[in-house]
């Protein structure tokens, strides 16, 4: 369960969510923070998210987007920038990992179960420097926030749907974090009018008003949660911290848009679905639960809830097995 934090809010002129009194965050040592990872020279930024409520969804966009209804949400701390090769290669391969380590590998870590080196370029020919990692599965995507756990010590998992929307809005209620003009894009969002239909490095457009690069456009990303067009009809009171989950395999919810993406996609309440249509072109037999062959559209993003779940939570979160996918 999470843990439930008091801070006074109100809405500010500006239409973002205002929290009064910096120690709301200190009581809770609740601040920004770089997460390095052991050995290796390589970290991360996490941006805390302040617990609150907000209207999830849109009466004016697609018709999964409605009803709009109250969600409330707990406090967690969010990437600042979507995972890049940088760090996700490390997990691909663990003799490179173990290459730039400074010491061995941890038995935990180097008897983790990690992806199949890929029969194809998973870039895609964009590169990797700075860059997004790119068409992981949703398992694949959960593995290495499980790497991430055994390395820090700290639980990293994807965002649930509410989450992602909740911290992409930074208290907004327009079409966008920014307003509802999409020619302001061009400042926040790499997609299909300023891409040159690649990926780019991450932190170069300006953040949301809650310190996220890139949580529109460049790459979409990952959710927790299991796609259903029909996911908020049934949310009838206030939701608190809802999720909606299942073992299929199809389809996932996933969220921002991405390079490829016209504006009208990049909108905060907009919601993408994963297909199997993404593993067309695979050949194995069964085919990978790592990645998507024909999804360089896809990255993510990770989160770390302020009250962390109990260890047998936390176990069965990262130890579920995908059916296989044929």
């Amino acid at each position: 369960m999470f843990k439930t934090l008091k801070a006074k809010a109100v809405l500010g002129v500006s239409g973002m969510v205002l929290f009064f009194g910096s120690a709301f965050y200190a009581a809770f040592s609740f601040d920004p923070y770089e997460e390095k990872i052991p050995g290796t020279g390589l970290s991360f930024q996490m941006v805390p998210i302040p617990e609150g409520s907000f209207k999830m969804g849109s009466e004016s966009g697609d018709p999964d987007e409605g009803p709009v209804h109250e969600v409330e949400i707990a406090p967690f701390w969010m990437a600042s920038h979507e995972v890049t090769w940088d760090l996700f290669e490390l997990f691909l391969d663990k003799g490179f990992e173990a290459s730039i380590s400074e010491g061995p590998l941890d038995p935990k870590v180097d008897g983790l179960s990690r992806p199949s080196i890929p029969y194809l370029d998973m870039t895609f020919g964009m590169g990797k420097e700075n860059k997004p990692a790119i068409a992981m599965t949703q398992y694949g995507a959960i593995q290495f926030c499980r790497w991430l756990y055994l390395k820090t010590g700290n639980f990293y998992r994807l965002p649930t749907e509410a989450e992602w929307e909740y911290a992409a809005k930074a208290g907004s209620e327009s079409a966008y974090f920014f307003g509802d003009d999409p020619n302001q894009l061009d400042k926040y969002a790499w997609y299909a009018a300023n891409s040159d239909g690649t990926t780019h490095k991450v932190g170069q457009k300006e953040p949301n008003p809650w310190g996220l690069y890139d949580i529109l456009g460049n790459v979409n990303e990952w959710t927790q949660d299991h796609y259903q067009a029909d996911a908020y009809e049934n949310r009838k009171q206030i939701a608190a911290n809802p999720l909606i989950t299942s073992e299929e395999l199809y389809p996932k919810v996933i969220r921002g848009g991405s390079y490829e993406s016209e504006a009208e996609m990049l909108r905060t309440s907009n919601r993408f679905a994963s297909t199997a249509e993404w593993k067309r072109i695979d050949p194995q037999i069964p085919k990978s639960q790592w990645w998507f062959p024909e999804a360089p559209f896809l990255g993510m993003r990770v989160v770390r809830p302020l009250d962390p779940p109990a260890p047998e939570e936390i176990e069965a979160y990262y130890g579920t097995t995908p059916m296989e996918d044929y």
